[in-house]
């Protein structure tokens, strides 16, 4: 047994397994205060102190590597090194062996309050005893923390990192679940639908989109890296899923609150596959509404639109792009074309006297989709039980199965009709009773028929696109030196003004007959109504 009574100077080694230890616990500062104690106790003078927020199982550490460094400066004075325990020096064998070989090399020796080491054959196999039972240790965490994050997981709960667009929040029962983190949440929202709907045609514009959003984390130099858009665009739990297929765990629905739809999660993976193309909405512009509704009258080309700089000011106009035309390049005032349409849209307007016969035409339409949407619900409910029979047919022949490759074919299958079962889900939920009443609805409707050029006058860019659908049923023609020529109004406002002039008759039969003039101005309202109808239910909702 050496003497330590010669010994003066000692260096002490601390450690944890992860920065958070440092600053939720109190383990640095006790084994610190633990060695202090003993080095009093042998009469050690304690020149430094080392620390350490890693892994045990890992060599190469900063405390470590500094301690060693600071060690072999002192090579030949014989520093003794104090740990607390065999386990904060490290926590695996092979790491345990390799480091009392690197403490050994630069003179030091190792000392500690929980054992003696020696040199001496019992002395190392109690030493590399409590090393192994260390290992053990570890791992028998790591195996218990991954079986109990692997049972979460498999109950639906997200248990990594939370995404961006999501933090942790404690639910009463449930530990900590997912929770949008706004306004995060819904900037990825729009990124995400929009690539999904083709606004953004590229992964690139996505990025884009993201680094121009200041409210967007980005990386340590300010900038969204490529790998995040895309990373972003593939993780399921922005649906409501989650996965951990590292463990065995294939996607399942989540418990937590979605971003997106499985609809709009599915497209977009169409997208990234090749299997789906959304062309880009290129015409959308708030400064030039008809911008892709008008056509050039000379070459049937649709008008562009541009800002022309002049001398004091920049002034707007449309033009015709198609070169060889008559009117190629040749503007057209903004205020011009814009006012002409204007008296066009109010040519449109039916006689109030009408709005008693369109009513009776939108009860029947109300009625129908009533009886439509029941149907459907139903039919969608008959969907779900039939894929629920599937599913229960590919495991039991997953149970009878014993090549991989073929129990991984039935896994995709039912990973497949699970998505399946979500998207046909999402449909039933749409499938509600009317927000609003029929009156409501009809109000809405008939404002909109009575007048379209009060919806147009709203200056949103949403409503003026929607009244150039619902009232005209091709694009209109502009000449440049006649301007508009005949427009082709949708059969609402073509039935209804025939109907003023006398040239059809109402039926009014007991039950609905298809023959009818009535059946065919229901027939022509049908399409529209759902645009219309939407409007009565506020922005995002639909009429059903």
């Amino acid at each position: 047994m050496i003497n330590d009574s010669h010994h003066s100077e000692a260096v002490i080694y601390c450690r944890v397994s992860s920065t958070k230890q440092t600053t939720v616990g109190d383990g640095l500062a006790s084994q610190e205060t633990r060695c202090r104690e003993f080095a009093r106790m042998k009469g050690y003078e304690v020149l430094q102190v080392f620390k350490d927020d890693v892994s045990g199982s890992l060599i190469n550490r900063p405390g470590m590597m500094e301690m060693l460094a600071f060690a072999k400066m002192r090579k030949g004075k014989d520093t003794v090194i104090l740990n607390d325990d065999v386990s904060r020096l490290a926590r695996d064998l092979q790491a345990h062996l390799e480091l009392r070989g690197a403490i050994a090399s630069v003179g030091a020796r190792l000392e500690s309050p929980s054992i003696e080491f020696g040199e001496d054959s019992d002395s190392i196999l109690v030493e590399n005893l409590l090393a192994s039972v260390s290992q053990h240790q570890r791992q028998k965490n790591g195996e218990q923390t991954k079986n109990r994050m692997k049972a979460r997981i498999q109950n639906g709960y997200w248990v990594f990192q939370p995404p961006v667009g999501y933090e942790y929040a404690p639910v009463p029962g449930r530990g900590k679940m997912l929770k949008r983190n706004e306004p995060v949440a819904s900037i990825i929202q729009e990124a995400l639908e929009g690539y999904a709907n083709g606004r953004f045609d590229t992964q690139a514009d996505v990025m884009r989109f993201l680094q121009e959003n200041p409210l967007f984390p980005k990386d340590a130099r300010g900038i969204v890296r490529h790998q995040r858009v895309s990373v972003l665009l593939n993780q399921c739990v922005y649906a409501g899923y989650v996965e951990a297929p590292k463990w065995g765990v294939e996607m399942r629905e989540g418990q937590h609150e979605p971003i997106i739809s499985a609809k709009t999660y599915q497209r977009i993976q169409d997208r990234l596959s090749g299997g789906f193309y959304a062309p880009r909405k290129s015409n959308i512009n708030e400064d030039f509404p008809l911008r892709g509704h008008v056509v050039c009258a000379d070459c049937g080309t649709p008008l562009t639109a541009c800002w022309s700089k002049g001398t004091h000011s920049r002034y707007p106009y449309y033009l015709c792009p198609k070169r060889g035309c008559d009117s190629y390049g040749k503007s057209i005032r903004r205020d011009k074309i814009e006012e002409e349409f204007e008296a066009l849209l109010s040519s449109a307007t039916p006689s109030a006297a009408l709005f008693k016969v369109a009513k009776a035409m939108f009860k029947d339409l109300w009625d129908y989709r009533l009886a439509q949407a029941e149907s459907r619900a139903k039919a969608l409910a008959a969907q779900l039980v039939k894929i629920d029979d599937q599913v229960a047919q590919f495991l039991e022949r997953i149970f009878e199965a014993s090549s991989k490759t073929v129990i991984g074919a039935y896994e995709d299958h039912i990973h497949k009709l699970e998505m399946e079962k979500r998207v046909i889900k999402e449909k039933a939920a749409e499938i509600t009773k009317p927000a609003n009443t029929f009156d409501d609805a009809l109000r809405t409707a008939l404002e909109f028929l009575g007048n379209p050029l009060n919806l147009w006058g709203s200056g949103r860019l949403e409503d003026r696109h929607a009244v150039l659908k619902l009232a005209f049923s091709d694009r209109l023609e502009y000449s440049r030196e006649n301007g508009f020529r005949t427009a082709n109004f949708t059969m609402p406002f073509k039935v209804l003004g025939s109907l003023l002039g006398g040239e059809e008759m109402m039926a009014h039969p007991g039950r609905f007959e298809l023959p009818t003039p009535r059946f065919v101005v229901w027939c022509s309202i049908q399409l529209s109504y759902g645009c219309i109808a939407r409007r009565a239910n506020g922005p995002g909702k639909a009429a059903w």
